[in-house]
Protein backbone atom coordinates (compact mmCIF):
# COMPACT_ATOMS: atom_id res chain seq x y z
CA UNK A 1 0.00 0.00 0.00
CA UNK A 2 1.46 3.30 -1.13
CA UNK A 3 1.30 6.33 1.16
CA UNK A 4 -0.31 9.42 -0.35
CA UNK A 5 2.03 12.30 -1.12
CA UNK A 6 1.82 14.80 1.71
CA UNK A 7 3.80 18.01 1.62
CA UNK A 8 6.14 18.55 4.56
CA UNK A 9 4.86 22.12 4.85
CA UNK A 10 1.33 20.81 5.49
CA UNK A 11 2.62 18.56 8.30
CA UNK A 12 4.51 21.49 9.83
CA UNK A 13 1.55 23.86 9.58
CA UNK A 14 -0.81 21.33 11.17
CA UNK A 15 1.49 20.55 14.08
CA UNK A 16 2.30 24.23 14.55
CA UNK A 17 -1.40 25.10 14.88
CA UNK A 18 -2.09 22.19 17.23
CA UNK A 19 0.99 22.95 19.33
CA UNK A 20 0.10 26.64 19.55
CA UNK A 21 -3.41 25.76 20.72
CA UNK A 22 -2.00 23.12 23.10
CA UNK A 23 0.17 25.81 24.67
CA UNK A 24 -3.01 27.49 25.96
CA UNK A 25 -2.93 24.94 28.78
CA UNK A 26 0.54 23.35 28.61
CA UNK A 27 3.47 25.70 28.51
CA UNK A 28 7.10 25.44 29.47
CA UNK A 29 8.68 22.15 28.47
CA UNK A 30 5.75 21.17 26.22
CA UNK A 31 6.25 24.33 24.16
CA UNK A 32 10.05 24.06 24.10
CA UNK A 33 10.07 20.44 22.96
CA UNK A 34 7.45 20.84 20.26
CA UNK A 35 8.62 24.17 18.85
CA UNK A 36 12.22 22.90 18.75
CA UNK A 37 11.09 19.93 16.68
CA UNK A 38 9.09 22.23 14.43
CA UNK A 39 12.26 24.29 13.91
CA UNK A 40 13.97 21.07 12.75
CA UNK A 41 11.07 20.65 10.36
CA UNK A 42 11.65 24.13 8.95
CA UNK A 43 15.29 23.12 8.43
CA UNK A 44 14.09 20.01 6.56
CA UNK A 45 11.90 22.19 4.32
CA UNK A 46 14.74 24.66 3.66
CA UNK A 47 17.22 21.93 2.70
CA UNK A 48 15.22 19.64 0.45
CA UNK A 49 18.08 17.24 -0.27
CA UNK A 50 19.47 16.94 3.25
CA UNK A 51 19.14 13.52 4.84
CA UNK A 52 20.37 14.94 8.15
CA UNK A 53 17.60 17.52 8.37
CA UNK A 54 14.77 15.09 7.69
CA UNK A 55 16.25 12.42 9.98
CA UNK A 56 16.60 14.93 12.83
CA UNK A 57 12.98 15.99 12.30
CA UNK A 58 11.86 12.36 12.31
CA UNK A 59 13.82 11.63 15.48
CA UNK A 60 12.41 14.74 17.13
CA UNK A 61 8.85 13.74 16.26
CA UNK A 62 9.44 10.29 17.73
CA UNK A 63 10.92 11.81 20.89
CA UNK A 64 8.03 14.26 21.33
CA UNK A 65 5.51 11.42 21.16
CA UNK A 66 7.02 10.08 24.37
CA UNK A 67 7.52 13.56 25.88
CA UNK A 68 3.94 14.63 25.12
CA UNK A 69 2.55 11.51 26.77
CA UNK A 70 4.57 12.21 29.89
CA UNK A 71 3.79 15.92 29.90
CA UNK A 72 0.05 15.57 29.35
CA UNK A 73 -0.25 12.81 31.93
CA UNK A 74 1.64 14.75 34.60
CA UNK A 75 0.32 18.26 33.99
CA UNK A 76 -3.27 17.54 32.98
CA UNK A 77 -5.41 19.99 34.95
CA UNK A 78 -7.82 17.94 37.04
CA UNK A 79 -9.52 20.91 38.65
CA UNK A 80 -12.22 22.90 36.93
CA UNK A 81 -11.41 23.26 33.25
CA UNK A 82 -12.86 26.16 31.34
CA UNK A 83 -13.96 25.77 27.75
CA UNK A 84 -10.71 27.32 26.58
CA UNK A 85 -8.70 24.92 28.74
CA UNK A 86 -10.65 21.96 27.43
CA UNK A 87 -9.99 23.14 23.87
CA UNK A 88 -6.25 23.48 24.56
CA UNK A 89 -6.02 20.02 26.10
CA UNK A 90 -7.99 18.56 23.20
CA UNK A 91 -5.64 20.11 20.64
CA UNK A 92 -2.57 18.84 22.51
CA UNK A 93 -4.07 15.33 22.55
CA UNK A 94 -5.01 15.59 18.86
CA UNK A 95 -1.45 16.63 18.04
CA UNK A 96 -0.19 13.61 19.97
CA UNK A 97 -2.57 11.29 18.12
CA UNK A 98 -1.50 12.65 14.71
CA UNK A 99 2.25 12.40 15.36
CA UNK A 100 2.58 8.66 14.54
CA UNK A 101 0.87 9.29 11.18
CA UNK A 102 3.19 12.26 10.60
CA UNK A 103 6.15 10.02 11.44
CA UNK A 104 5.07 7.59 8.72
CA UNK A 105 4.90 10.39 6.15
CA UNK A 106 8.22 11.89 7.25
CA UNK A 107 9.88 8.46 7.19
CA UNK A 108 8.62 8.02 3.62
CA UNK A 109 10.20 11.40 2.74
CA UNK A 110 13.40 10.29 4.47
CA UNK A 111 13.54 7.21 2.25
CA UNK A 112 12.86 9.33 -0.86
CA UNK A 113 15.82 11.56 0.01
CA UNK A 114 18.10 8.54 0.06
CA UNK A 115 18.02 7.55 3.71
CA UNK A 116 18.62 3.93 4.60
CA UNK A 117 16.09 1.62 6.13
CA UNK A 118 16.27 2.12 9.89
CA UNK A 119 14.68 -1.20 10.81
CA UNK A 120 16.77 -4.26 9.99
CA UNK A 121 15.21 -7.68 10.40
CA UNK A 122 18.40 -9.29 11.69
CA UNK A 123 19.90 -6.42 13.62
CA UNK A 124 21.23 -8.75 16.32
CA UNK A 125 22.74 -11.18 13.82
CA UNK A 126 25.66 -10.78 11.46
CA UNK A 127 25.61 -7.97 8.95
CA UNK A 128 24.69 -8.81 5.36
CA UNK A 129 26.79 -6.07 3.74
CA UNK A 130 30.38 -7.21 3.42
CA UNK A 131 31.28 -5.37 0.19
CA UNK A 132 34.13 -3.21 1.53
CA UNK A 133 35.28 -5.63 4.22
CA UNK A 134 38.73 -7.22 3.93
CA UNK A 135 40.14 -9.51 6.59
CA UNK A 136 43.57 -8.87 8.05
CA UNK A 137 45.00 -12.20 6.94
CA UNK A 138 43.78 -11.79 3.37
CA UNK A 139 46.36 -12.46 0.66
CA UNK A 140 44.62 -10.16 -1.82
CA UNK A 141 46.38 -7.11 -3.22
CA UNK A 142 45.61 -3.74 -1.60
CA UNK A 143 42.92 -1.61 -3.21
CA UNK A 144 45.42 1.16 -4.07
CA UNK A 145 47.53 -0.01 -7.04
CA UNK A 146 50.17 2.65 -6.32
CA UNK A 147 50.70 1.61 -2.73
CA UNK A 148 54.23 0.44 -2.06
CA UNK A 149 54.73 -2.13 0.69
CA UNK A 150 56.89 -0.94 3.54
CA UNK A 151 60.62 -1.44 3.03
CA UNK A 152 60.46 -1.77 -0.78
CA UNK A 153 61.52 0.98 -3.10
CA UNK A 154 62.02 3.58 -0.36
CA UNK A 155 64.68 4.01 2.23
CA UNK A 156 64.07 5.20 5.77
CA UNK A 157 64.32 8.86 4.79
CA UNK A 158 61.41 8.60 2.31
CA UNK A 159 63.55 8.95 -0.90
Amino acid sequence: MELPAVNLKVILLGHWLLTTWGCIVFSGSYAWANFTVLALGVWAVAQRDSIDAISMFLGGLLATIFLDIVHISIFYPRASLTDTGRFGVGMAILSLLLKPLSCCFVYHMYRERGGELLVHTGFLGPSQDRGAYQTIDSAEAPADPFAVPEGRGQDARGY
